[in-house]
């Protein structure tokens, strides 16, 4: 016993003499839960410990870190880079300076050693992306460009440019891998492609400015958060078709109103927590009634990302303008904490079991 309780403090005296981005390389802290948080003015991933509520590590991977997703075997973080200058509402973009194509990628974090170990080809401009089931294959949206592309893994080459709809955002592979769904922001459409032919299926209607989509377990919805409807557009999958929609409404007052962003199912498919952006708070969607049970207030600024711990507990949600993640109760919808991260928060990943 006092054998392996030394090793396990020699591996924590190593950590920090590393400079890893954990302070212990034993076992027992390997297994707490981790958030992945990209911070688009910081350039790095920030890596938070929820429980302690604060950042144990940041690893540095680029410009303007976005979208993230882990690969199937939970072993690398996939995070979209771009050389785009960042602009936002009531910017002029016409004097924003030129973008530096060379930043654009999509970086490979291998959390194990907590480090960037390479960064795909992307196309321009990448803000979002999601991985095949099999792990070979990555679908990037491509903002400026009006497409995805679609990258090999192995080979770090891209396969294939899919011309969608303009400005795309939300990149989500169906629950069995056969089909890709990407929003169209100013289009206001969702563009399902085949994940093996690269085709383009559909271009489902949406509501205002779709931003993000999640599959029902059972894959035969689909969840589309739209910022400027605030509003959820429900999609038959099978009829790629609008099958309804869930209205957003507030309870407390803020000076824009709900804007849904991004959206996380609970872990039994019945609840769906969307992040309402500017509105300040985390909806709670009945999945069977499609109706609205209540809203999160005071969740922070811009709330976007959004993701779930691993036992489904607790929310996460990453707060841009505020800087900060925040830790909600699931059951009562109290935010329990808000770590400050910096560098704008953009998106969340749930790592560690």
């Amino acid at each position: 016993m006092r054998t392996a309780i030394a090793r396990l403090f020699l591996g924590c005296g190593l950590g920090l003499l590393l400079g890893l981005p954990w302070p212990c390389l034993g076992q027992a802290h390997a297994a707490a839960e981790r958030l992945y948080v990209s911070a688009e003015d910081g350039g790095d991933i920030v890596v938070v410990d929820p429980a302690a509520g604060s950042v144990v590590g940041r690893i540095a991977v680029g410009k303007r870190p976005r979208g993230m997703r882990l690969s199937p075997d939970g072993k690398t973080l996939y995070v979209a880079l771009s050389g785009s200058p960042r602009g936002g509402p009531g910017v002029d973009e016409s004097k924003l300076p030129p973008g530096d194509r060379s930043a654009d990628g999509v970086g490979a974090v291998d959390l194990a050693s907590g480090k960037l170990v390479r960064t795909y080809k992307s196309g321009q401009d990448p803000e979002s992306l999601d991985v095949s089931r099999d792990g070979k294959k990555l679908f990037v949206s491509n903002e400026e460009t009006a497409e995805v592309s679609v990258v090999d893994v192995g080979s770090g080459e891209i396969l294939k440019h899919v011309a969608i709809g303009r400005e795309p955002e939300g990149v989500t592979v169906q629950p069995d891998g056969k089909v890709v769904y990407v929003t169209s922001e100013e289009d206001g459409d969702v563009a399902a492609i085949d994940t093996s032919t690269f085709a383009l299926l559909a271009r489902i209607p949406a509501g205002p400015r779709p931003r993000s989509i999640t599959f029902a377990r059972n894959g035969a919805l689909a969840f589309v958060a739209d910022e400027m409807g605030a509003l959820v557009t429900v999609i038959d999958v099978a009829k790629k078709a609008v099958s309804g929609t869930i209205k957003i409404a507030p309870e407390a007052q803020t000076v824009l109103g709900p804007r849904p962003m991004g959206s996380v199912l609970s872990r039994d498919g019945k609840l769906l927590f969307v992040s309402n952006g500017r509105g300040e708070s985390v909806s709670i969607i009945d999945v069977a009634k499609r109706k609205q049970l209540r809203i999160v207030d005071g969740v922070g600024a811009r709330p976007w990302g959004i993701a779930l711990s691993h036992d489904g507990k607790k929310v996460y949600t990453a707060n841009g303008p505020s800087d900060d993640v925040s830790v909600i109760d699931a059951a009562s919808g109290k935010v329990e904490k808000r770590i400050k991260v910096g560098g704008l928060p953009w998106g969340v990943v749930v790592s560690g079991h």
